[in-house]
């Protein structure tokens, strides 16, 4: 009776070493590699991205993301080209290079910048203070300057004579420059570079004036997140996974925009820790935390705003096809779910 008791416990025995054995052995799940693109180098605006990405929230959704620097064409271009499988980039680009390239059906799936950065930024000392203050002063704009493209929208919306305003095209190196030395008396740029640059190139903040254009009449939507059709298609749960892991560094840069500038100044040797976060608390206050995401939560549009948004990108563009509707641009449908995206 002994002897087969303690046969029955050496079996039960290799049993369980076998069972073990097969637990250690069995490969790790495969993770889903995502390929990101930024829209501009590593800065303090990029910050909820490295976030996630330090604080492992990716890696808790199964994905193994690359976040690459670029520019915002390019990043459209990348998810054209399906090298990249998602972005983060300006709508309003979007919608003009669907418009031109109608068989890229790529899509924003989460709205960060729920006003866009576009803005005239000037000085009091060269007299403009006020959108009507540009007549008869001289504008420097680069042409391929995304504020730019937006500027006869901004000045239809203030009754802005256009002709009495001398348009310089300036490069962007010397954008920032000029205003400074008063070869120009304003500026196009994104607020939280275009401002950022000047103050610290030593002008008084009391001397800089910011003409947020989205508080001026331009009704636009700004940066969001992307996807190329075909990952969407193919991999969406990775797509929801990447937007719930990207929501959580959100709200972590949102609660400490201090400690998430750390997360930049990893990639960026040259940048600051005092310029970036002053760049990313502009970021935060003019463009993400805005009342209508505080009453509807992070990501998402009004569709009927998009709508209008897309009529008032006719102001200043010639659709070649038919005018695009808000649903051909934006899908809510890899959001997280409301109660995840309060932004209060």
């Amino acid at each position: 009776m002994m002897a087969r008791h303690f046969f029955i416990w050496c079996g039960a025995l290799v049993a369980l070493s076998a069972a073990a054995t097969i637990h250690v052995t069995r490969p790790a799940q495969a993770q889903t590699a995502v390929k990101f693109s930024l829209d501009w180098k590593y800065e303090g605006t990029q910050a909820p991205f490295l976030v996630a990405l330090d604080k492992g929230y990716f890696k808790v959704e199964g994905l193994d993301v690359t976040i690459d620097t670029g520019s915002a064409p390019e990043a459209i271009n990348r998810l054209a080209a399906e090298t990249y499988d998602m972005a983060f980039t300006d709508i309003n680009l979007l919608i003009k290079f669907r418009d031109q390239n109608p068989e890229f059906r790529i899509k924003t799936v989460f709205m960060t910048y729920n006003k866009p950065a576009y803005a005239i930024v000037s000085r009091k000392s060269r007299g403009v203070t006020t959108p009507k203050d540009l007549e008869g002063k001289r504008l420097g704009a680069p042409t391929a300057d995304s504020a730019f493209a937006n500027w006869p929208i901004f000045a239809q919306a203030n009754n802005i004579d256009q002709s009495k305003v001398t348009i310089l095209n300036i490069g962007f190196p010397v954008r920032e420059p000029m205003l400074v030395a008063g070869h120009v008396d304003a500026v196009t740029g994104l607020s939280f570079s275009s401002y950022i640059n000047v103050e610290y190139s030593s002008v008084p903040r009391d001397d800089i004036v910011v003409m947020l254009m989205a508080n001026f009449g331009v009704r636009l939507y700004g940066n969001g997140i992307m996807v190329s059709p075909k990952f969407a298609a193919q991999k969406p749960d990775a797509v929801k996974g990447f937007l719930r892991a990207y929501l959580k560094g959100l709200k972590d840069t949102v609660k400490d925009p201090a400690a998430a500038i750390d997360s930049v100044l990893k990639r960026n040797e040259v940048a600051t820790k005092p310029l970036e976060v002053e760049r990313l608390q502009m970021a935060l206050h003019d463009n993400i935390l805005t009342p209508e995401v505080r009453a509807k939560g992070f990501g998402t549009v009004d569709m009927a705003r998009l709508d209008k948004a897309i009529e008032q990108i006719a102001l200043a563009y010639s659709f070649k096809s038919a005018r695009p509707k808000a649903q051909d641009i934006f899908d809510p449908t890899f959001l997280p779910a409301e109660t995840e995206r309060r932004a209060n």
